[in-house]
């Protein structure tokens, strides 16, 4: 086809199909994270040592004889303990922040697509206290049109989430890279709850006019921590777990309450502290209560040992900070019981018995030891976590 000086060549659209498809075999196109992996801070030394390696690995497709050939998410895998890397096979340098590796491992892809949060986690022993810091995320997946998110972080102790020990920070609006620096506590947290308990950390979107969306979550085995050191985190987040149902309904907890005990020389009798109330079981349709505590010293005669706290509405959480005295001998302490209950206030109706507890002599394990240390420690305050039961003497099941 010959063309006149200054003409323009024209292609039919059949032509320009044929010139635009490259015959021959298709080949499988990389993943922009196959090139260049997004990994979280913090990762140990010899990693960022070994992060040459992967320039070879990714484009050089020729293999060494003494290798098995391998993908390349594989190697990748591989040089970041992504596979079931035990935290003894991790080089001993990655001490600050910490990084938590689950044993099934994390999708770079998934880390790349969800995003990183950033949290450090304090058990304070002597005040049964878990602190859980939740400073930043960074990489946030995009759940809003406008390609951001308004991410908060709620939390959960596993097994037995629910209302009574959730905790949430504040929500950050347009953002996908969110600070937030805040310090969530949980009380009455003991020991055993340390050995058996997971806590659970969720990232999730903020939708005004549908539900909220979740982004990622992490969960933390307790056991991890040691007590009174600050151990940070800084960890990809995963696509949301399944939670063990069985294990919700064998974990029937009432909730805690913290209890001060004191024996005064000087006004000859006992002041008995009802300072507050952590993760009491909902009673009421909105998933809360309105909670409040009475006490009883018995055997109780002349009926006239009953105390009660003011009531506090619409918590799990209550804080009462309330004391009463009963004028007692101190060797007569040693014949009574004091008896402790949480009820739920309810307008028109009967109230509710939440839980509660008995101590004296004729009680076991911590609710002994503290009765014993008060008679034994005169004029010393002393504070105690207790776990609410539902198995209390039937005379104090109606208020």
């Amino acid at each position: 086809m010959t063309l006149r000086k200054g003409e323009k060549m024209t292609i039919s659209i059949q032509e320009h199909m044929a010139i635009d498809v490259c015959p021959g075999p298709i080949k499988p196109i990389k993943q922009i994270s196959d090139y260049f992996p997004r990994f979280p801070r913090g990762l140990p030394a010899a990693v960022g040592r070994s992060s040459s390696a992967l320039r070879p690995a990714v484009s050089q497709p020729s293999v060494s004889p003494a290798e098995a050939p391998r993908d390349d998410d594989e190697d990748v895998d591989q040089l970041f303990g992504a596979h079931g890397t035990t935290p003894a096979e991790q080089p001993a340098k990655s001490q600050a922040p910490e990084e938590v590796v689950d044993p099934e491992g994390y999708e770079s892809d998934d880390c790349t697509a969800l995003g990183t949060l950033d949290f450090s986690l304090l058990y304070d022993q002597e005040n049964n206290a878990l602190h859980c810091t939740i400073n930043k995320a960074k990489g946030l997946k995009p759940m809003d049109h406008n390609g951001l998110a308004d991410p908060y972080v709620k939390l959960h102790l596993l097994p037995g989430a629910s209302k009574a020990n959730k905790l949430r920070t504040k929500t950050l609006r347009n953002t996908l890279n969110p600070t937030w620096n805040e310090t969530l506590t949980y009380y009455g947290i003991t020991d055993e709850d340390m050995i058996r308990k997971t806590l659970r950390i969720s990232v999730c979107d903020e939708d005004k006019f549908r539900h909220n969306e979740f982004i990622g979550e992490t969960r933390i085995p307790l056991k991890k921590l040691k007590p009174n050191q600050t151990k940070n985190f800084n960890i990809c987040l995963e696509k949301q777990l399944p939670i063990d149902k069985t294990e919700d309904k064998s974990l029937e907890e009432r909730g805690r309450i913290l209890v001060s005990l004191k024996y005064s020389s000087q006004k000859q009798g006992l002041q008995v502290g009802i300072l507050r109330c952590a993760h009491l079981a909902a009673m009421d349709a909105n998933g809360y209560s309105d909670p409040y505590v009475k006490i009883y010293l018995k055997p109780d005669e002349d009926k006239k040992s009953k105390h009660k706290t003011a009531v506090k509405k619409k918590t799990l959480n209550p804080e009462f900070n309330e004391e009463f005295f009963y004028e007692i001998k101190h060797g007569d302490l040693a014949k009574k019981t004091l008896e402790v209950t949480v009820w739920d206030y309810d307008i028109g109706k009967s109230n509710d018995f939440i839980g509660g507890v008995v101590l004296g002599i004729n009680a076991k394990g911590e609710r002994l030891k503290h009765w014993f240390d008060c008679l034994k420690n005169k004029d010393k305050k002393i504070e105690r976590w207790h776990t609410l039961t539902n198995e209390l003497p039937g005379a104090v099941l109606s208020d």
